[in-house]
């Protein structure tokens, strides 16, 4: 049980660092005409770099348990 819970503080702390990593990115290197579709507005500026640190934030090791169950039981 406690691994899940890391695993989910583990996705919000990247999600976190993604979203703030995009305000930053609006707020340094944003688009001063308004004519750019993401760096333009904060909200999805942070919007997509909340979308990337979940991604970086990800598990994507399988489950050594499940697998070895499903290797016995075929």
């Amino acid at each position: 049980m406690k691994l899940a819970n890391l695993k989910w503080r583990k996705m919000l702390i990247f999600g976190f660092i993604g979203m703030a990593a995009g305000f930053a990115y609006y707020y340094f290197i944003g688009c001063n005409s308004g004519t750019c579709a993401i760096t333009s507005n904060p909200y999805i500026s942070s919007g997509y770099g909340l979308g990337a640190g979940l991604l970086l934030g990800w598990d994507i090791k399988k489950n050594e348990d499940k697998a070895e169950s499903e290797k016995t039981d075929g």
